[in-house]
């Protein structure tokens, strides 16, 4: 078994700055120290750097890089965590430089996402993805690494280095970890098709990582649900029944959260997760009242969910933890998100309005048809399906008559099938 060596308890912070980042460098670095902080680790010192041009071997200048070495060497860091992604070498280059373990955000994102996973599934996208990141690190994450091993013919070449074999072993369970993702993906899909074919409309709760989704979701539902002042406090989607006024019934499902810089290959591991977002006939998104880089983290939101196809979903902006701040900030806030609904998961201000708001959404968003569909145009029996609620299905005389409420887009393509 190949254990993953992970950093020591003190940690060495550094920001990375280029010339655009400077104004964004300090919320950067915190958030670095909130990212190691969750992992548990003291922070002991940190500086941010100004890159105009990348090194190849340290990612900084030498001296530059020398300097930060001998610091933390003096506060006695046990690691060193860069808010840049370093290249495997560049990372091989400073530990030997600091002699000190080196590691950069996208690592320490990963350890956390190993530690908060709870689903089978869940588990083997965090494991899909560390694989992947540590295969070209493995001189930095593995100490036994120099030996050599002897072999015999026909099963390893001669003088075959630990590393190689290393290499195969890891890459073989690559392959096995994606194997069983599509398995569990297929099962995960028969539980999602059937929670579809309810009745029912559904939305995901997005927003960076933080800003009280889960809370904002046990809040509205009166569940239970996994909440904590950390980031990625849960990794896991749940899904809860939210009742309206008037006896209307949605499905809500919060998701993971965001997060500037993102590893990609979080994004594509947890792709399958995310895809609650594109299933979703809508979207709240939740933005932190009190969080000063508001404005930024809700861009990176929508960014992420461009990335993974989601951006044009109807959306409802939620202003959560309007508790937390003074009537200025406020003001300020709703001045920057005018559509958004001001609420707070912890008293329960606003949240009356917001079940309102989702009431009016989910109501005016589907409209009501009734249509007789030729069997040999199936396809949009399938389209209602999938992006609307089917309230009643008959089959009659060859065709597919449907009763249902779907989006307008749904209703125009539909619309020459209709019947009185």
């Amino acid at each position: 078994m190949i254990e993953y060596q992970r950093p020591s308890e003190r940690a060495y912070l550094v920001g990375i700055a280029t010339r655009d980042e400077r104004t964004a460098a300090p919320g950067l670095l915190e958030e670095l120290r909130a990212l190691t902080e969750t992992l548990g680790l003291e922070t002991v010192g940190r500086e941010t750097v100004y890159v105009r041009d990348v090194s190849p071997r340290y990612y900084l200048g030498s001296g530059k890089a020398l300097e930060i070495a001998r610091r933390a060497q003096d506060l006695e860091a046990d690691v060193i965590v860069f808010d840049e992604e370093l290249s495997p070498s560049q990372q091989r280059n400073w530990e030997a430089l600091a002699e000190c373990s080196v590691t950069d955000r996208q690592g320490i994102i990963l350890e956390i996402f190993a530690e908060r996973a709870q689903t089978r599934e869940a588990r083997l996208q965090v494991d899909l993805a560390r694989y992947e990141y540590l295969l070209p690190r493995l001189t930095s994450a593995w100490s036994h690494l120099s030996r050599q091993r002897g072999g015999r013919r026909g099963t390893r070449g001669e003088g075959e280095t630990q590393l190689e074999v290393d290499r195969r072993i890891i890459q073989q369970r690559i392959a096995s970890i994606k194997r069983d993702l599509h398995d569990v993906a297929g099962q995960r899909a028969v539980s999602r098709r059937q929670r579809m074919e309810l009745p029912v409309p559904n939305g995901s709760v997005v927003g960076y990582t933080n800003a009280g989704k889960s809370s904002l979701l046990g809040a509205l539902t009166g569940s239970d649900v996994v909440v904590a002042d950390k980031l990625f406090a849960t990794l896991d989607p749940a899904t809860r029944r939210l009742e309206l006024e008037g006896g209307q019934e949605i499905l809500l499902t919060d998701t993971v959260g965001f997060v500037r810089r993102l590893p990609h290959g979080l994004v594509n591991a947890f792709r399958s997760t995310l895809e609650e977002t594109l299933l979703a006939h809508f979207l709240l998104h939740v933005i932190d009242a009190s969080d000063a880089a508001a404005v930024e983290h809700a861009r990176i939101t929508l960014d992420v969910l461009e990335e993974i196809g989601s951006r044009e979903k109807p959306t409802i902006q939620v202003l959560n933890k309007i508790d937390l701040v003074d009537a200025d900030t406020l003001d300020f806030a709703r001045l920057s998100f005018p559509d958004a609904v001001p609420v707070s998961a912890v008293t329960g201000e606003g949240l009356d309005q917001l079940r309102v708001e989702i009431r009016r959404f989910v109501t005016s968003a589907f409209a009501p048809i009734h249509v007789a569909i030729p069997h040999a145009r199936y396809d949009l029996a399938a389209l209602i399906h999938r992006t609307g609620r089917v309230l009643e299905e008959r089959h009659v005389d060859g065709t597919v008559n449907i009763r249902a409420e779907v989006p307008e887009r749904t209703r125009q393509i539909v619309e020459e099938y209709t019947t009185a």
